[in-house]
């Protein structure tokens, strides 16, 4: 329990914030081409926490440069990591500018870790009477926890205490460097005793309250178990000494010497700029820290949603939307799939913070009655259809393949505010809908999931109650025009990018969709003897690669295949994984194909099986019911590069260098009377 008459340290573990934050980003850059996701992600979550504990004082701590005392230890101290990416390393020295110019005290002290540092701290502010909060996701640190210390994890949002370090490892916190000297850690390559996982570790800290014990009594302890524990003897205590984490650092600085200082306004000014954060230094003003990406959310109240259920208010508003300059539409389905979605409602905006939906196909049990669905098109299709009245959707060449259903055919669509931001900057963030709000609005949208639920148990929207469904729909459209006002600002600026927009991506929306609503036609019995042939040839090259193991295995069981090549057949280790154990990653048993004769046959099998799943198997059953021809979705703000993409199917990825990806490409067929022409700009990206 935090004893709230205490003044309050936070040490944060900044070596633990910075690879957090880049694996849980995607990967943002600027415009320039630096990257910014990691640095945004730390920015953010420092300001979360110092807003939500408001310490008194407050240590951000780096791990140094170079090797520490226990790589003298033990040289094999967390050799099997892989190196640092390198656009993650360009990240840590605009961190920390960040840092000290949030005026916040910035630790790194050479030969010893952040966990000894915050570890020496925590022991020094217990003494001085203060509080300590960690804030980290290390579970080293749980050795720490005393009545006056305790952990808090930004990412799960989780606070530990020392009843909160028995519920998760199921031992004291007096008890964790016991506990990780048998499990070991993989991750910083510290040996443990074999087959000695948490389950254990806690029986026997249980039994035994110390790791002393436990090995005074090895040759009590029976089995494969026993032999394993008396084998790490010697062993045992490096592991002790690798996990304890030191707290008699020398240290220049004390807890009360950690004190924030003013912000460096001029330096955050220009941190800001550089790598393009959508807000300014306001952001970091004392009381005020909300996160650096984001402004302050909407409140609910301001907002004026209205769900339209008789035809005079749906006239009123057809009337707003003629008279319009330009409005947001969106349309609401009951399917992904594009060809055989149904129409359950549609929404508009004509300005922001004011929105209608339209239900015409909700019906589940007790659903209100609504306007019928070809009435509401009918109204809608003179509108819809007119070149001159101007319509800004999110992914707008859905709404275009949906109404193709129904026979209108979508025009006037000038704006796509999935287009704006792909053409701004088409990695600084994903660019659907909820992500574009958070990042350009600073507003947390209703997600799908949040109205639908998840996994086998969601509904289609058809299904949703409407009390839930009309304010997620009607959000849709005034969200889309509120990014529509700010996107079409920032592309005002940018003539060349303007010009990207409006003459490549708007005008391709109505060819994309015409192409994909075409669809392909696809050969299904030629589709089905290839499956039968991959097959056979599958079997000779699973006999072929038992005959060459002199045993049977799966092909398919990444375990045993690394049993094999390297314990069996003592093949040499090209790479590891994380784990430390040998890789049979694809890249690795090309480089062994060259002198060996089995990772040649598995690659062989592994190319032959993913063609079959891929293709030959799978397209055949995406072949649509009503028009007898395959239908992909071509994607304009996916790759960074500008090219388009393709999915369900995936139809530029078959293979084309070898006669299997040939005869599959035989299988896509013109109808009689017209020719297939292929056309490629080669490396069109360069």
């Amino acid at each position: 329990m935090t004893d709230t008459n205490k003044k309050r340290l936070l040490l944060v573990d900044g070596s633990s914030y910075l690879f957090r934050a880049y694996h849980a980003l995607p990967p943002l850059t600027s415009s320039r081409g630096e990257a910014t996701g990691a640095i945004r992600g730390v920015v953010n979550m420092l300001q979360k926490t110092l807003q939500e504990w408001q310490p008194d004082y407050v240590g951000i701590v780096f791990d140094a440069k170079g090797k520490t005392f226990r790589n003298d230890l033990y040289p094999e101290y967390k050799a099997n990591r892989p190196p640092m990416p390198d656009d993650l390393r360009t990240q840590i020295e605009p961190i920390h500018d960040f840092v000290r110019a949030m005026g916040l005290p910035l630790l790194m002290v050479p030969d010893v870790e952040a966990d000894d540092v915050i570890g020496t701290l925590a022991v020094q502010a217990t003494t001085h009477g203060l509080q300590t909060v960690i804030s980290t996701g290390d579970k080293d640190m749980a050795q720490l926890v005393n009545p006056d210390v305790s952990l808090i994890n930004t990412m799960s949002n989780t606070h530990m205490d020392e009843d909160g370090v028995k519920q998760k490892f199921g031992v004291r916190p007096d008890q964790i460097i016991d506990y990780l000297a048998l499990i070991g850690d993989t991750s910083d390559n510290v040996p443990g005793v074999p087959k000695v996982g948490p389950k254990t570790a806690e029986k026997w800290l249980h039994q035994y309250q110390t790791l002393d014990a436990v090995m005074a009594d090895a040759e009590n302890f029976k089995g494969k178990i026993g032999e394993n524990l008396r084998s790490s003897l010697e062993q045992l205590p490096l592991s002790r000494e690798l996990v304890t984490i030191k707290t008699d650092v020398e240290l220049t600085e004390t807890p009360e010497s950690l004190l924030q200082s003013e912000l460096d306004l001029s330096t955050l000014q220009s941190l800001v700029e550089r790598f393009e954060f959508s807000t300014g230094v306001e952001q970091f003003t004392r009381g005020n820290e909300t996160p650096v990406e984001e402004k302050q959310p909407e409140k609910s109240e301001d907002l004026n949603y209205q769900v339209i259920f008789d035809k005079h208010d749906f006239q009123a508003w057809l009337k707003r939307l003629k008279a319009a300059d330009v409005f947001a539409f969106d349309s609401e389905t009951d399917n992904l799939d594009y060809m055989q979605a149904q129409l359950v409602g549609v929404s508009f905006a004509v300005q922001e913070n004011e929105a209608a939906y339209v239900p015409v196909g909700h019906d589940y049990p007790g659903a209100p009655e609504q306007l019928d669905r070809q009435w509401v098109l009918d109204q809608l299709k003179p509108l819809l259809e007119d070149d001159r009245q101007i319509k800004v959707g999110q992914h707008m060449k859905y709404d275009m393949d949906v109404l193709g259903n129904y026979g209108i055919q979508l025009r006037g669509v000038r704006y796509d505010t999935m287009l704006e931001s792909y053409v701004l900057n088409s990695v600084a963030t994903r660019h659907d809908m909820d992500s574009l709000a958070k990042k350009y609005l600073g507003v947390d949208t209703v997600h799908y999931e949040d109205v639908a639920g998840k996994g086998a148990k969601q509904l289609s929207f058809n299904q949703v109650p409407l009390d839930t469904a009309a304010p997620y729909a009607a959000e849709d459209a005034d969200i889309t025009l509120k990014l529509h006002h700010v996107l079409t600002g920032k592309l005002s600026a940018e003539k060349k990018l303007s010009s990207v927009l409006n003459d490549i991506e708007i005008p391709l929306i109505p060819v994309l969709s015409k192409m994909e609503r075409t669809g392909v036609l696809v050969d299904s019995d030629l589709l089905h003897q290839q499956s039968q042939e991959l097959s056979e040839r599958m079997l000779a090259l699973e006999q072929q690669s038992h005959d060459e193991a002199k045993q049977t295995f799966n092909l398919g069981s990444p375990k045993q295949l690394q049993k094999i090549l390297f314990e069996d057949l003592q093949l040499p280790v090209i790479k590891k994984t994380p784990k430390g154990q040998p890789s049979t990653a694809e890249d690795v048993l090309q480089e062994l194909a060259n002198d060996y004769e089995l990772p040649r046959l598995i690659l062989e099998f592994r190319s032959l099986s993913k063609l079959k799943s891929t293709y030959t198997d799978k397209l055949p059953l995406q072949i649509d019911k009503d028009t007898g021809r395959v239908h992909t979705s071509y994607h304009q703000a996916v790759a960074a590069t500008g090219r388009l993409s393709s999915t369900s199917p995936n139809l530029q990825n078959i293979p084309i260098r070898t006669e299997e990806g040939r005869r599959i490409r035989q299988a896509f067929i013109a109808p009689p009377g017209t020719v297939l022409l292929a056309a490629d700009y080669s490396q069109i990206e360069l």
